[in-house]
């Protein structure tokens, strides 16, 4: 699998012939380096954690451009719906779905929901999102959340070996406390840190999520930059 990082907590996944893209903030993204075209290019798929703008960016022209399949919570599935996305695939909290090559589960995140315009429309709970290639290693991107102990279940459920967690503070979990989700939790084969550097509010690097992570060196911590790629 690769995965490219678009700065903030937009990741493409590419793996057996699929593309996917969770949270598409690109357009307005101080550090994306590349253009929405660029970012989307083959994509079939669009996944949003949640409805926060500098989440779901550019998601309904994406998904409608490129004749993807939008992935979120119900809510916010019908309002792409009505801003004339076609294919939609509406989940929560803890279900799950076969879409061929891979599978795709929410699970819980402690977070906010709202977004789509001034002032801001409710458009559901907040999610993370388990992504489980067929024959490969379950990616588990949470979101933006703080740290709580049912993470412990979504381990043992859905066995993840690739980790994304945000680690910019003030709005998610900051860089240490990050890094004890992820070795008191999980058994992550490689774990990418997001969700911070973006904007001058969060932290501006991962200094304290690799510090706090050097207790767990059986996981690899992957530090790619706005654009580049990592396989895993």
């Amino acid at each position: 699998m690769k995965i490219t990082f678009f700065g903030h907590s937009c990741f493409r996944l590419d793996f057996a012939g699929e593309s996917i893209l969770i949270d598409p903030f690109i357009t307005g993204n101080p550090v994306c380096p590349v253009d929405v075209a660029t970012a989307s290019r083959g994509v079939k798929h669009v996944m949003i954690s949640h409805g926060h703008d500098d989440h779901i960016g550019d998601a309904v022209a994406i998904a409608i451009t490129n004749g993807a399949t939008l992935t979120a919570n119900y809510e916010i599935c019908m309002w792409a719906a009505g801003k004339g996305v076609e294919k939609i695939n509406p989940m929560n909290s803890g279900g799950s779905v076969d879409l061929g090559a891979f599978s795709v589960a929410l699970t819980v995140a402690h977070h906010s929901s709202a977004g789509g315009g001034s002032p801001p429309i409710y458009l559901g709970n907040p999610h993370g999102i388990v992504i489980s290639p067929k024959g490969g290693k379950p990616v588990y991107f949470s979101g933006d959340t703080d740290i709580f102990s049912d993470m412990a279940l979504i381990n043992e459920i859905y066995q993840p070996k690739i980790g994304i967690l945000p680690i910019g503070d003030r709005f998610t979990m900051g860089g240490k406390v990050a890094a004890l989700a992820a070795r008191r939790f999980f058994n992550f084969d490689v774990v990418i840190p997001c969700h911070y550097g973006t904007f001058g509010l969060i932290d501006p690097d991962a200094s304290k999520f690799v510090a706090g992570m050097a207790g767990a060196p059986q996981t690899i911590v992957k530090l790619p930059k706005p654009g580049e790629s990592v396989e895993v």
